[in-house]
């Protein structure tokens, strides 16, 4: 069988991420490398440094899969919660495309953890609404059901305590507000009852940096769902990255 290798991308608030993924087995093949975004993060200044990353990883092929912190339809940017409201209509495969001289195809960050994680982690061949809630700079959320993703939830962006929920409770929200981690696992607890009443998923699973300090607040939760932490943790987004693009492209593996 031919070896599937496809560079993925994961761009974030305060870190733009990227490998070579062998795709047969979701794992990196080559050392993640990580710059830091521009700020302002304009599209121009990302497409610059998403410039550099490819070429200090040095790929060579003609595909690349990109996670993107937004609403994003038709590889179109909808949404800039954490990213320069320039991107707000920017079409992020163009841009890409042009910088870079291959072609990139683009999906929401955090629906490229979650497609990696059911594909390759904790939701690999699991049924029911699973829901990926990725911790970071923001909340990201991927949704789930029977194993079909349900494109750009954006559950960060509910409503909380009057609060759009990832400026109450994210690790932007930590810092800013100095909490410690049983302050902030109450508050995540309330986020997942939230969660829990609207959706009633049959699992969640924690991605992000924060997924990573999981056992300094899980003693908090107990809203009553079954909640791990995801199995590639901040590999999930650049793996499931370059699966969607490969498979945008050809039709599966």
């Amino acid at each position: 069988m031919e070896t599937k290798n496809i560079l993925g991308i994961d761009i974030g608030a305060s870190g733009i991420k990227g490998a070579i993924v062998n795709l047969e087995k979701g794992e990196l093949v080559t050392e993640r490398v990580k710059l830091s975004t521009p700020k302002p993060a304009t599209p121009d200044a990302v497409a610059e440094v998403v410039t550099q990353l490819v070429e200090k990883i040095g790929y060579d092929g003609e595909l690349i899969g990109c996670g993107f912190p937004s609403i994003v339809r038709h590889g179109v940017a909808y949404s800039a919660a954490n990213v320069d409201p320039a991107w707000v209509g920017t079409n992020i495969e163009t841009l890409l495309t042009t910088a870079l001289g291959k072609e990139v195809i683009a999906m929401n960050d955090a629906d490229a953890a979650g497609l990696a994680e059911m594909r390759f982690g904790k939701g690999l061949g699991k049924d029911g609404t699973i829901i990926l809630i990725t911790i970071g700079s923001g909340l990201g959320s991927a949704l789930f059901y029977n194993g079909h993703l349900i494109p750009n939830s954006e559950f960060g962006h509910l409503y909380l305590h009057g609060w759009v929920a990832e400026h109450y409770v994210s690790n932007t929200a930590r810092k800013k507000y100095e909490m410690s981690w049983s302050g902030f696992g109450k508050r995540f607890n309330e986020y997942l009852l939230h969660i829990d009443r609207l959706f009633s998923p049959d699992m969640v699973i924690l991605g992000g940096g924060i997924s990573n300090e999981f056992k300094q607040f899980s003693d908090k939760i107990n809203s009553g769902l079954n909640v791990t932490t995801a199995a590639m943790f901040n590999h999930s987004g650049i793996i499931g990255a370059a699966l969607y693009a490969y498979e945008a492209k050809h039709g599966g593996l």
